[in-house]
């Protein structure tokens, strides 16, 4: 089983911190590879850099399409993850949509927790996009001032510690998820500091990949994620607009 791990941000030293949650949580048999984007911005906090990073996911996988069984898109708010799933053949997963998933069977709420209050309102419209608004205790937000995204997470360890007790506490969660690739890894380092489970996204991710290969579901040819018609393009890479032209 081979995984193609995209980070849709800029900073290597994310990648290098997903990479350190994400092989330990791996199968001994699965293999990994992983893309930090070329362009864009070093975290993705806004709407419009989630679009930038959404083409970057696109690209990517149009340059390695046919080299991996699945791709997870390495960024919580899950840029690009709906157009590529139209228009590619294997699964998607992406870090906000998988540590729900994972969230849901360990109880009945769960808040989000994360550093920046720029990020709530699309982490908000990503958890409307799964449908689970009905299971979501509260977001809440550090308004951390992020010089070095590398260092977000020891700078802020105690406060984003006290904020998940707090959304336990005042909010009713029962399940907590420290949201955002910057964070990974701290979720299992804290862990035994806060009331109720947390949730890994990063290794929600990769056993969900994992999950669905093993199933090894069929591409949807009917439906919303059926393949587009095929149409022409300009002025994109060449991966890209082959990926494009291909079509239904």
């Amino acid at each position: 089983m081979r995984l193609l791990v995209i980070n849709p941000n800029t900073s290597q030293s994310v990648t290098d911190k997903i990479e350190a949650v994400a092989r330990p949580a791996a199968a001994s048999a699965t293999e990994l590879d992983f893309v930090t984007a070329p362009y864009g911005v070093p975290y993705i906090a806004t709407r419009a850099e989630a679009i930038i990073g959404g083409r970057v996911v696109l690209e990517v996988m149009a340059e390695r399409a046919g080299s991996y069984d699945a791709v997870v898109v390495a960024a919580f708010g899950d840029p690009g993850l709906g157009g590529a799933r139209e228009l590619f053949d294997v699964p998607v997963v992406g870090l906000a949509e998988a540590a729900m998933l994972m969230a849901l069977p360990l109880g009945r709420r769960f808040s989000i927790v994360s550093f920046s209050s720029r990020l709530e309102p699309w982490y908000r419209e990503c958890v409307e996009w799964q449908g689970l608004q009905g299971r979501l205790a509260s977001i809440r937000m550090l308004d951390a001032k992020v010089a070095d995204v590398s260092r977000v997470q020891q700078e802020n360890e105690d406060l984003l510690v006290a904020l998940a007790q707090r959304a336990a506490d005042e909010d009713g969660a029962e399940v907590v998820i420290l949201a955002g690739a910057p964070l990974a890894g701290l979720a299992s380092r804290v862990h035994d500091r806060v009331s109720v489970p947390l949730v890994e996204s990063v290794a929600a991710s990769i056993k969900v990949a994992e999950a669905l290969v093993t199933l090894q579901p069929r591409k949807a040819s009917s439906g919303s994620f059926s393949l587009p018609p095929s149409k022409p393009s300009s002025g994109l890479p060449a991966a890209l607009e082959r990926a494009i032209a291909h079509g239904a």
